[in-house]
Formats: C-alpha cells, structure tokens, sequence
C-alpha cells in the first residue's frame, strides 16, 4: 500500500511563509486529484486546496493569493507554499491524493501554528 509522508509543517510569526511537501512512498497510477484540507481543534476538515488533472488548482476563499498548491509528477509529490501566513491558519494539515481506480489516502498530517 502506496502511504503519504507529510513535512514542513512548524512554528513561524504571523506574516511568515511555510511550504508543506506530501511525497508518496511508491508510483500510483491516474492521480486525479491531490489536495490540501486543515483541521483545527473544534472545526470540521476543511479542503484549502486542490490540484486535478490537467493541473486545475482551486482554493478556499480564505487562502486565495497566499497560497499556491504545485505538483511533481516525477517524484509523486504535491506542496503547499503559504505566505502571509495568519493566526487562523493555525490546523493540523493533510494531504489527500486520489486516483481513477478508487485509491483514497491520506497523510498522518502535520501542525502549523502561526503565531501574532
């Protein structure tokens, strides 16, 4: 079973930027969809954003123009470069790749807090 490996998450300052990597541990075959949720204590898991095929990205309206989801193929690996980072933004973090043939995986998940 192909498994999702999370890093990047941590501690940065209100205004700081993170990028969060989530690599896959083998090849999976038709991704068609790798995205990013958060979850923060209290609050339901939200999706931040997603990239799909042909590279369509979509984000949550409270990220828009601070985050950028990229994908690379070769190494079946999807980030998450936040800037501007906000107190809000403070959640636990996971990746979810899906295929065309009913793979669903999700990350272990990694904490970002942002400090005021």
């Amino acid at each position: 079973q192909v498994q999702l490996v999370e890093s990047g998450g941590g501690l940065v300052q209100a205004g700081g930027s993170l990028r969060l990597s989530c690599a896959a541990s083998g090849s999976i075959f038709g991704i068609n969809f790798m995205g990013w949720y958060r979850q923060a204590p209290g609050k339901q898991r939200e999706l931040v954003a997603k990239i799909i095929t042909g590279g369509t990205t979509n984000y949550a309206d409270s990220v828009k123009g601070r985050f950028t989801i990229s994908r690379d193929n070769a190494k079946n690996t999807v980030y998450l470069q936040m800037n501007s980072l906000k107190p809000e933004d403070t959640a636990v973090y996971y990746c979810n790749v899906r295929n065309v043939v009913g793979y669903n995986a999700w990350g272990q998940g990694t904490q970002v807090t942002v400090s005021s």
